[in-house]
């Protein structure tokens, strides 16, 4: 950030955004733009008041601006910077920002990491890019950031990395100055994540010929359906290029044939409808067939304060509502 940056505050000042931006704010002598809610309409009227020159937020935040009605967008006539974090941004999600003014980077980490710990360092060659691979490229990771000695993707057994195909998955994992030291009272869970001398992140991903990281999955949300791995990140991405879809949210159904199915929780647009079969099919156009939701579920999805879908909840609703479909 150059000195006398503009941040508007889209996320609470607690959990890692607080532990960052309070701090980068005063060292840069910026302005601090505060907002009460998450409102689309306040937030671009505070871009073009206040000339904001950088935010951060999660996919879910970006998507509201992506979706706002057109009388709200492009107004402003200057580039507004954005971190988004939280979850693994969709690359349709990056190539809408990019559309609507902003110049999206991916940031990554845990609180274990002291907030992000790795950026997707854009180089300039991408700027020539189509927009849709600009986007594909600025969804991965895999530069750690100044205080943390690397990142890496390891196979969690035998803890050698994985190679550079963009095929081999492993586990992401990082070293250095500001991983944390261990969980406080709870040293079976502390050895359990530093083994090895590294943090385990949990998070799957593959390191692409390039050297950057793709996330695929976090390690709990890889759904197993007939023995082949479904990745909901990959599925999301698909659901949000839909025209009709706001916000998409994919888990695991249990199955008695296929061990597990994917299951998708979908938020429309406004003013917009599509039946189950419509989305299956826009699927199915797409991808492989096994990927494709078994069971799609419109309404409101869960969220907590900072934007990132409660998937938690979701695997919650996942019975209930199995048993009202069949």
């Amino acid at each position: 950030m150059p000195a006398h940056s503009v941040y508007l505050w889209t996320l609470p000042m607690f959990h890692c955004n607080g532990w960052c931006f309070p701090w980068a704010m005063a060292a840069n002598a910026g302005t601090n733009i505060c907002l009460r809610k998450i409102d689309v309409k306040q937030i671009f009227e505070a871009i073009e008041e206040h000339h904001v020159t950088h935010m951060c937020g999660a996919p879910i935040i970006y998507n509201m601006l992506i979706n706002a009605p057109g009388e709200l967008q492009g107004k402003s006539q200057h580039k507004v910077c954005g971190y988004i974090a939280g979850a693994a941004p969709p690359a349709s999600t990056i190539e809408g920002a990019e559309r609507i003014g902003f110049d999206i980077t991916h940031v990554y980490g845990l609180t274990e990491t002291y907030g992000p710990a790795s950026i997707c360092a854009a180089q300039e060659e991408w700027r020539s890019l189509p927009l849709a691979e600009r986007a594909r490229l600025k969804a991965r990771q895999g530069v750690a950031s100044p205080m943390q000695e690397a990142m890496t993707v390891r196979d969690p057994v035998t803890m050698e990395t994985v190679p550079a195909d963009g095929e081999t998955i492993g586990e992401i994992m990082f070293r250095g100055n500001i991983v944390m030291n261990g969980y406080l009272k709870n040293p079976s869970s502390t050895d359990e994540a530093l083994g090895g001398g590294w943090l385990h992140t949990g998070d799957l991903a593959v390191i692409e010929p390039d050297g950057y990281v793709r996330i695929k999955d976090r390690s709990k949300d890889v759904i197993i359906s007939g023995g082949e791995n479904i990745s909901s990140i990959e599925l999301e991405d698909v659901l949000h290029r839909h025209p009709a879809v706001d916000t998409a949210a994919v888990v695991a159904k249990p199955d008695p044939k296929w061990g597990e199915v994917p299951c998708a929780f979908i938020e429309l647009r406004p003013n917009a409808t599509v039946s189950e079969a419509e989305i299956r099919q826009f699927c199915r156009d797409q991808m492989a067939g096994y990927k494709v939701p078994r069971l799609v579920v419109f309404g409101p999805i869960p969220k907590n304060a900072t934007g990132k879908v409660q998937k938690v909840l979701l695997r919650e609703r996942i019975r209930t509502v199995g048993e009202a479909a069949a």
